[in-house]
């Protein structure tokens, strides 16, 4: 499991440089920074997004999965913990909650965190969990200079999803096919969508309810295509 571990690693260090330049930057250019990165969040969730074939599942996955975040109160939740955390440690950054899930979600919800952690489950080296360690190293630090010190908890829920789906291959094979990965990760790209468009300030998307799309387009490729 040590791509998972050096994935993990990769975020920490840059995060902690990322976080050297928050404390450095002015606040019109901490602006910026966060203007840019929240239109590469778009791009990426775009890219993710066209990827799909089964656009009926990736509505009605947006549909029942947000309708289930709501019920349970998922983005409250997430708050409430993210604010227990800043309590627990001390931290003074307003936009910790936004960035620890913005981070999280970026570096989870990528075709390359399923398939690197099938790669390594499988035996194999860990090539994809290497190559995304350096991706996810790069833009932590970008992402380090706009929320600060919030992108290095973000390496947290990376290692345990990584780590727990390298597991779960270990223990039981890959049983995620090619159609599931795909549509998985499309689902991903139109969260991220959102998550730019929250960066971006236009308007407040609860992501965090919308998480357990993730699970019902799955669910879906999986009963019916």
């Amino acid at each position: 499991m040590w791509g998972t571990i050096v994935n993990s690693a990769a975020i920490i260090a840059g995060g902690l440089i990322g976080t050297f330049f928050n404390k450095s930057l002015p606040k019109r250019f901490q602006t910026i920074v966060f203007q840019a990165m929240g239109l590469c969040t778009i791009v990426i969730g775009i890219s993710m997004a066209l990827k799909m074939d089964y656009m009926l599942f990736c509505v009605l996955s947006l549909l029942a999965g947000g309708l289930l975040g709501e019920l349970l109160k998922l983005d409250a939740q997430i708050d409430k913990l993210s604010s227990r955390v800043k309590r627990i440690v001390k931290i003074k950054n307003d936009r910790f909650s936004e960035g620890f899930i913005s981070t999280s979600l970026l570096f989870c919800v990528g075709a390359m965190a399923i398939l690197g952690a099938v790669e390594e489950g499988s035996g194999q080296y860990p090539n994809l969990l290497l190559t995304k360690s350096v991706m996810d190293g790069f833009s932590s630090i970008a992402f380090g200079a706009a929320f600060g010190i919030a992108v290095i908890f973000s390496s947290i829920p990376v290692f345990i999803y990584q780590g727990l789906l390298t597991f779960l291959v270990i223990l039981f094979g890959n049983l995620l096919s090619e159609a599931i990965i795909n549509e998985v990760s499309a689902v991903g790209g139109v969260l991220l969508i959102g998550l730019g468009i929250n960066l971006l300030e236009v308007v407040r998307i609860k992501i965090v309810n919308l998480l357990p799309a993730l699970i019902f387009v799955g669910a879906l490729v999986w009963l019916f295509a």
